[in-house]
C-alpha cells in the first residue's frame, strides 16, 4: 500500500471511531398491527378492552425506560421516549386491527415494564423484554402476570450491519410480547364475552 492510502485509510478508521465515541440516537418506527396477532385476537371470543397506565416497574432504574444503547447508538421509543409507553402503543395498535379497543370498556389492560435489554455483541447479539400486564374489571383484578420475551441472532463485526438488526430485534419483540399476552388463556379468560 502506498503512504497515501494508508493515511487515507487511518483518517477513516479515525472519524470511524470518532463517530462511535460520539454516539448518536435514533428512534424505534412506529408499532404495526401484525397479522398473526390480528388473527390470534379475532380467534379469540374476547371482549373489546380499554388500555390504563403502563408505567416503568416499581425499583427498576430509570433509565430502561429510555433506551437502549447498542455499540454507542441509544435506541429509544417515539413515544416520550418511554418504552413502557411504546408498549401501550403496541397493544393499541394490535387491539385497534382486531376491532377490539373500545376506551369506554370496563376492561381495563394495564402494564410496567420489568426488563428492557438489547445488545449488538460481535458474534451473538441479544435482546430482552419484559412485563407485568394486569386486566382489571371495576375493582376486580381479573388477570395478573409477568410475561417475557428473548431474541438472539448472529451479529456482524460491522457496526453499520450490526446496529439496525439489533433495534429491529429488539423492536420485535413487543410484537411477540403481545402475542404472548394474546395467546394466554388466562388472559382470555379474563376478556371473555359475556355468555347470552
Amino acid at each position: 500500500m502506498t503512504a497515501s492510502l494508508l493515511r487515507k485509510l487511518g483518517l477513516a478508521l479515525a472519524a470511524a471511531v470518532a463517530l462511535q465515541l460520539t454516539g448518536c440516537a435514533t428512534p424505534m418506527g412506529a408499532p404495526q398491527a401484525s397479522i398473526d396477532n390480528t388473527t390470534k385476537l379475532r380467534a379469540a371470543a374476547i371482549a373489546p378492552a380499554s388500555l390504563g397506565s403502563f408505567t416503568i416497574a416499581p425499583g427498576k432504574a430509570a433509565g430502561m425506560d429510555q433506551g437502549v444503547s447498542l455499540r454507542g447508538t441509544k435506541v429509544h421509543s417515539p413515544y416520550n421516549e418511554s418504552f413502557s409507553q411504546y408498549l401501550k402503543e403496541t397493544l393499541r395498535v394490535e387491539l385497534d386491527a382486531a376491532g377490539l379497543l373500545d376506551p369506554a370498556s370496563q376492561a381495563v389492560i394495564s402494564g410496567t415494564l420489568t426488563d428492557s435489554e438489547a445488545d449488538a455483541a460481535i458474534g451473538t447479539g441479544t435482546a430482552k423484554l419484559g412485563a407485568r400486564f394486569v386486566v382489571t374489571r371495576g375493582q376486580t383484578v381479573a388477570y395478573d402476570r409477568t410475561l417475557q420475551a428473548d431474541a438472539s441472532w448472529e451479529s456482524s463485526f460491522v457496526g453499520a450491519v450490526a446496529i439496525p438488526l439489533a433495534a429491529g430485534q429488539y423492536q420485535g419483540l413487543y410484537r411477540k410480547l403481545a402475542g404472548q399476552l394474546f395467546d394466554d388463556p388466562e388472559f382470555r379468560k379474563a376478556l371473555a364475552r359475556p355468555a347470552l
